[in-house]
């Protein structure tokens, strides 16, 4: 019989992933932009067309194309980024990858509390996945000495899923 305790989480963030915890703790989140952030896009292509009216109806329609185009890969590339603890204990969270061995404990914060960690309280050496949509956060200590950035700040749907799961990896 297998030892780990596993746990499914229930998704709130709509992206349809779930998380472990025990010893082979596993958690993934992806920090996909809200539907707004689409609208936001299309109006921006519109916009373009609208402009470009004046030209042809023809270049008003390649600018509502490719303008649309243009912004809707932002907004998924903006919401591409991936919160993840594998296995072996690693986290990854977008361009920072760091072992088990150097995490400290991690905080779940609520909206208030992570408010005032990404703005007047921030450190500016520490390592921030701040989207705006995303109101709670978990702050992750680094334990690491040689490593300068005090804490990581990862904005998080499940805020205390992932803190529980940081904090049950063994170090």
């Amino acid at each position: 019989m297998d030892s780990r305790l596993e746990q499914t989480v229930p998704d709130q963030g709509g992206s349809g992933e779930r998380a472990t915890g025990g010893t082979g703790a596993r958690y993934r989140e992806k920090l996909r932009a809200p539907l707004s952030y689409w609208f936001i896009g299309f109006l921006f292509g519109l916009s373009l067309a609208i402009i470009m009216l004046v030209v042809g109806p023809w270049w008003s329609l390649v600018a509502l194309l490719a303008g649309t185009a243009l912004s809707e890969y932002a907004v998924v590339a903006y919401g591409n980024q991936v919160i993840e603890i594998s296995a072996d204990g690693t986290l990854k969270a977008g361009s920072a990858t760091l072992p088990a061995s150097a995490l400290g404990p991690a905080l779940a914060l609520d909206a208030e509390r992570a408010r005032a960690l990404r703005t007047y309280e921030a450190d500016p050496r520490a390592f921030l996945l701040l989207r705006s949509y995303i109101p709670t956060a978990v702050r992750v200590e680094v334990a690491d000495p040689a490593d300068p950035t005090p804490y990581l700040y990862l904005s998080s749907r499940r805020p205390k899923q992932l803190a529980a799961v940081v904090n049950a990896l063994p170090r």
